[in-house]
């Protein structure tokens, strides 16, 4: 009899915690106020961003809803993460199609579907290897480590001594590699000691590049973003990345492109480099490789690059995973088949031109290439960048400030003339609005 009561006892707990559960994520579930949603977050989440005060839970297309139902037209596109336009059914299916076969192996098996993506994607941008990862942080770290062992391994560099450098105001992460690389106090103050073998020269400055190629022989790198994303959308003068290419071959160090942001048709083309018909050494890609939908990175390069790293040197549980494969492969369709790159060339141009009519004594500067705009704000103390993203929100638009005065407009590349028109007239009107 005791068992038997012992048994209904502690059925009755069982039960009662599985309902205490349940209600638990019951109450997850309830519709909430953006601002319960903003509280909540802040409360149980850590404090290491500062989202621009919206909370949404819905998006197709160029277009995003909050949770009060409220539409907006997504000018920032997860920082260029969703090229391809939000949920695109295309990468969604195949997202759902192959999980539902099989998500993971790890590396430590073969699955079918990789080595057809690694087909896929060097044939496409011309390099003979790939090497999967999941986030561009990620790319960014193996570039750095592949570009060390070729140092070693093919330039004969003396052990330890290998230098990589970067240009001032990048920006590709905030590991330890990346922040070590950094010219922002934001991103590295308080967070050393840092990063030995790493240097810094000015963005769009060849002869900078070459006085540090000189100065430095065991230089075994340079990284550089095309364009500069989170610097403000900084274009670089015309020859600068043909120079690039030149001082790298001059000087037998390998050329890093960091197209995280600027590939896969935001400039225009299908990458910033392009633009001036070169080719990197080692090619970094990420956030629209998954138009948005699954974390996807990759590195490409050639054999006598790629090949220096052997089994057990480098990996990833989650890199190249069949999911993230296929995924790949339908993002990098979609910009293809829908021509994407052309579309941000020609509306690209539209807008930018539109904007430089604004009010010069508040938008100062309007710079970019293809639908990779910035919008320098003039801070008078009654505004600043900030406040004008507020009222472009209020107003039916989503973008965000970078460095204080700088907007950066970078719609999924799906936008038609119409939404574009639509963009036009919101900052229009928002901007008309502080001479008020």
């Amino acid at each position: 009899m005791n068992s038997l009561s012992s048994l209904r006892s502690l059925f009755l707990t069982t039960r009662l915690n599985q309902c205490r559960r349940l209600s638990v994520v019951n109450k997850l579930k309830e519709e909430l106020t953006s601002e319960q949603v903003y509280q909540r977050e802040k409360k149980y989440g850590a404090h290491n961003y500062s989202p621009l005060p919206v909370a949404l839970t819905k998006g197709r297309g160029v277009y995003v809803w909050d949770v009060e139902g409220r539409k907006y037209i997504d000018c920032l596109s997860a920082y260029s993460s969703v090229n391809q336009g939000h949920c695109h059914p295309k990468i969604v299916q195949a997202l759902l199609s192959q999980a539902s076969e099989l998500a993971l192996t790890s590396r430590a098996f073969y699955a079918d579907v990789l080595g057809e993506y690694e087909e896929f994607i060097t044939k496409l941008f011309g390099y003979d290897k790939v090497l999967p990862m999941n986030t561009g942080v990620e790319a960014g770290e193996t570039s750095c480590k592949l570009a060390r062992r070729w140092g070693y391994d093919v330039k004969k560099v003396p052990a330890n001594q290998a230098r990589i450098v970067f240009a001032e105001g990048n920006f590709w992460g905030r590991t330890l590699a990346a922040i070590s690389s950094s010219s922002d106090p934001t991103c590295y103050e308080r967070f050393g000691p840092y990063m030995p073998g790493l240097s810094l020269v000015p963005y769009n400055n060849l002869q900078a590049l070459e006085e540090e190629f000189q100065e430095n022989p065991t230089t075994v790198a340079f990284m550089v973003e095309p364009i500069q994303g989170e610097a403000g959308v900084v274009v670089p003068d015309e020859g600068y990345l043909r120079g690039v290419r030149d001082l790298c071959d001059k000087y037998n160090v390998l050329w890093i492109a960091d197209e995280v942001q600027t590939g896969l048709g935001r400039t225009g083309k299908m990458l910033a480099v392009e633009h001036e018909n070169v080719m990197p050494d080692m090619l970094l890609l990420g956030k629209a490789l998954s138009g948005g939908v699954y974390p996807v990175s990759a590195v490409l390069a050639n054999d006598e690059v790629m090949l220096t790293i052997k089994p057990g040197e480098h990996g990833s549980t989650y890199g190249g995973n069949p999911v993230a494969s296929r995924v790949a492969m339908a993002a990098l369709n979609v910009l293809l088949e829908e021509k994407l790159p052309e579309n941000a060339t020609r509306l690209g141009n539209m807008m930018q031109n539109e904007l430089k009519k604004l009010p010069q004594d508040i938008v100062t500067v309007v710079r970019g290439k293809g639908l990779f705009i910035a919008m320098v704000i003039k801070d008078t103390g009654a505004y600043n960048a900030w406040e004008v993203c507020l009222r472009l929100r209020d107003n039916g638009l989503l973008a965000k400030p970078t460095h204080d005065d700088i907007i950066r407009f970078a719609p999924p590349l799906v936008i038609n003339d119409a939404q574009a028109e639509e963009c036009l007239d919101i900052i229009e009107k928002t901007i008309t609005s502080f001479h008020k």
